[in-house]
């Protein structure tokens, strides 16, 4: 009997959910109420905890990675002062004039001072102190460290080294003294029975002496106790807001496992100095050289925290870099959301609820279903339908989806139809742009084609008429003075140098006419090819050009490192640097620097090498700039032709070279010219 009546009580609430909508409906409202908000809370809970901490720990490596890229760019910022300070002319000179132990001391104290290193050593070819800022004897050798044999070999290296307290004392005893750091009990840290940190770990680099064959220049940072390192990496990981909900952000140094530079705090306004790394941090940057990502207890807090092990110069792991930021604001911000998540769940399931029971009366499903459909369409899937509605038996309602279902279709035929005709048209119209674009194009190229050779033509008979006009006087002028030689015999004596002049400047407009001709028909005129050196060719340029230098109050900076010769006809090659050099001095009528680099380049496989001519002028307007290199366009209002760098631009891509033009915004311009070592004539 129960078991009859219990059956009876189910089956007349099926018969109920088959026949009432609202009951329906009901079901429906409280079903996420009961079973899916649970469910969905629970997922989100488990994912939202795996996906968050996932983001922080991706957040903790981008901060290391700009913690590494600063430490790399002070190091290298410590090679580029010791090498710099190698190359100087100061030291250059004092080595030249032999100065005294005392005298390079000074001159290394002061230039220790303005490069705001620690420590500048002067060695000799077998690694003994020649001179040193500080305390370091005369005689004493540093042959052990890696950075010098490196320099003796010629190549310039930082690197991070541990330096013993009988060194450092031997340095500067200051130094010392700021290397001595007691050691703090840390809770988690490993077991040890030193009570002080006396080494220290100092950035140091070594560079050959540029005028002292075998000699080396060493110097040095320390970063025990230095502060200011570690606030700057701490302000550019972690500026001001970049950390939400309060979290702290710190950055630290470590000597092996012993803080020696960090803004974690032991106490409010005392930073942790002294104390050292978790056991399993250790175990895991310093024995295994892991990086560490990971929350971490940090002195006397959790920490979402990044550490990376620091090598020396010969790859042994000794110490470490670490950047992290407090957990527990985030984990608090992490609860919190997670439970107004799951409030709103509960609030809008049960508004939902309530507004159903109050509207359940007057909705039915063909209704529901049509909405549905109309939602569809306007999403633009057009092909949704209402369909048949699942009802017991056909009314007003199921007649009326029907009916819109056929509307629907005939409105999607006509709407393909639209779309046929507008993809029909849109072809028609692209493929006439693409033919009126060719024959713009065609028409835009045999124009250019058409004003370059009457240019071209203009240049030629220029060059010709004034070649022919200018010969003939010019073999005058040589034919009378050979007689006037003859003539006089050793009575010309005392007027040789003027004969010679004359003969030189007749030499030099044989070899102007020469030019021209060469730019009217530059195929006929490749010069005679040799291996040429840069630096010699600048050198011989700007003592042409003197006489135009001395007009003007222009400083000449030089920096000429290249070292493989290209092969080109050295007077062209000359004419080329000799224009680029007036055109600087023109840009500067008022002085400024003309600035004279090369060096060795390779592009594109090829090597070669460049000559660079820059000045500190107003610089090239960005329209000029287009058009620098066409013929007869000149930015000169009272001279110029307009001719001298196209001409300059031939005579380089002869060889197969290029001319390349910068002019920054700031002012000033700089044209570079760059040269196979074998050349390839075109």
């Amino acid at each position: 009997m129960c078991r009859l009546g219990s059956l009876g009580i189910l089956s007349g609430i099926a018969a109920r959910f088959r026949g009432s909508l609202r009951f329906k409906l009901l079901a429906l409202a409280l079903g996420p109420w009961l079973v899916a908000v649970p469910i969905l809370i629970g997922i989100l809970a488990g994912w939202g905890a795996v996906y968050y901490d996932r983001l922080l720990i991706t957040k903790v490596q981008s901060d290391l990675a700009v913690a590494h890229g600063y430490l790399e760019q002070v190091k290298e910022g410590v090679g580029r002062r010791v090498e710099t300070l190698a190359v100087s002319e100061r030291l250059a000179r004092a080595l030249r004039e032999r100065w005294g132990a005392a005298e390079l001391g000074e001159l290394l104290r002061d230039m220790q001072q303005r490069r705001k290193v620690d420590f500048l050593i002067l060695l000799d070819s077998g690694g003994r102190v020649q001179a040193a800022s500080g305390g370091p004897a005369p005689g004493s050798v540093y042959i052990e460290w890696e950075v010098v044999r490196r320099a003796l070999a010629g190549h310039a290296e930082a690197e991070v080294d541990i330096l013993d307290p009988a060194r450092l004392d031997a340095i500067d005893p200051a130094l010392t003294a700021k290397a001595r750091t007691p050691l703090i009990a840390t809770r988690n840290a490993q077991f040890t029975d030193r009570n002080e940190e006396t080494r220290g770990m100092v950035i140091h680099a070594a560079a050959p002496v540029a005028s002292s064959a075998g000699s080396v220049l060493v110097g040095g940072l320390l970063l025990n106790k230095n502060l200011e390192f570690v606030d700057r990496i701490n302000e550019i990981v972690y500026p001001e807001g970049a950390l939400p909900l309060g979290s702290l952000g710190t950055a630290t140094l470590f000597l092996d496992d012993v803080r020696i530079a960090t803004n974690v705090r032991l106490f409010e306004n005392v930073r942790a100095i002294g104390t050292r790394v978790s056991a399993a941090v250790r175990f895991a940057v310093l024995d295994q050289g892991r990086t560490w990502l990971d929350r971490a207890f940090v002195v006397n807090d959790w920490y979402v925290s990044a550490y990376e092990p620091i090598t020396d110069s010969r790859g042994k792991r000794v110490g470490m870099l670490y950047v992290g930021f407090l957990e527990e604001p985030f984990q608090h911000a992490r609860w919190l959301a997670l439970a107004a998540v799951a409030l709103l769940f509960v609030l809008t399931v049960a508004v939902a609820a309530f507004v159903s029971l109050r509207l359940a009366r007057h909705v039915s499903q063909p209704v529901e279903r049509m909405h549905g459909t109309m939602s569809a369409i306007e999403a633009g899937r057009t092909e949704a339908r209402v369909g048949a509605p699942d009802l017991a038996e056909a009314d007003e309602l199921a007649a009326l989806a029907a009916h819109f279902d056929r509307l629907l279709d005939r409105l999607a035929a006509q709407t393909e139809a639209l779309q046929r005709w507008g993809s029909e048209l849109d072809s028609k119209v692209a493929e006439r742009t693409q033919e009126l674009a060719a024959a713009n194009e065609t028409l835009r190229s045999a124009q250019q084609r058409l004003v370059m050779s009457e240019k071209l033509a203009a240049i030629g008979q220029l060059a010709a008429g004034v070649a022919h006009e200018i010969n003939n006087p010019v073999a005058v002028i040589q034919g009378n003075l050979d007689v006037l030689r003859e003539t006089l015999g050793d009575a010309a004596e005392p007027a040789m140098p003027e004969i010679r002049l004359i003969q030189d400047q007749v030499f030099r407009i044989r070899l102007i006419v020469t030019k021209l001709l060469q730019f009217a028909r530059p195929a006929e005129y490749v010069g005679y090819l040799e291996p040429v050196r840069l630096d010699q060719v600048v050198q011989d340029s700007l003592v042409l050009v003197a006489h135009q230098m001395k007009k003007t109050n222009v400083a000449v900076t030089q920096e000429m490192h290249a070292a493989r010769p290209v092969t080109v006809n050295r007077n062209e090659l000359q004419q080329v640097l000799i224009n680029l050099i007036v055109n600087a001095l023109q840009a500067m009528p008022e002085g400024g620097t003309l600035r004279l680099t090369s060096g060795d380049r390779e592009e594109g496989g090829i090597q070669g090498g460049f000559v660079a001519v820059g000045d500190s002028g107003p610089g090239i307007a960005p329209d000029d700039r287009e058009r620098l290199f066409d013929p007869f366009f000149t930015t000169k209002t009272s001279d110029g032709t307009g001719l001298g760098l196209w001409v300059s631009l031939g005579l380089v891509q002869r060889y197969g070279g290029r001319i390349d033009v910068a002019s920054p915004p700031g002012g000033g311009s700089v044209f570079t010219v760059w040269l196979p070592n074998e050349a390839a004539t075109a």
